[in-house]
């Protein structure tokens, strides 16, 4: 299900940033990202997406990233290494969920889920429950 088409959208005040490559909403704790189907998500796709982070919200946040993968799309594993390396320039990042809707895409996830050195990854599959898990996150802090 679409974050803004969910009732949680109504429960989170957000700011929705549009790419041609997909929606992310910017809300006070998180992030929630939906690419389009077929993308690939590059690194110039994500320093794009890292500069409106940086433009949006203050330094030193911490912030939860989900990806509420609703299509198929690809990502290069290493460039989590890269995003981490360039969130603690700008502030912490407290750990991300992927949110899967099949087999294939929990594949994915916990193949992300290996490269991932110094955030947290997990996997789920609802959105309501990746929220949750971000949130706790920055209680545990």
């Amino acid at each position: 299900m679409k974050f803004e088409s969910s009732p949680l959208s109504k429960t989170y005040d957000f700011h929705k940033v549009e790419k041609p490559f997909g929606n992310f909403y910017f809300c006070e704790k998180f992030i929630v990202a939906e690419l389009n189907a077929g993308v690939h998500f590059n690194w110039s796709k994500i320093e794009s997406i890292l500069f409106e982070i940086s433009n949006f919200y203050t330094e030193g946040i911490s912030l939860g990233y989900i990806t509420n993968r609703i299509n198929s799309y690809s990502i290069d594993p290493h460039d989590w290494a890269k995003v981490e390396s360039r969130m603690r320039g700008f502030g912490n990042m407290l750990g991300s969920a992927i949110v899967y809707y099949n087999k294939m895409m929990f594949m994915n996830a916990s193949l992300e889920q290996r490269f991932s050195k110094a955030v947290k990854i997990y996997p789920t599959q609802s959105l309501e429950e990746a929220i949750e898990w971000v949130l706790s996150l920055e209680k545990d802090k």
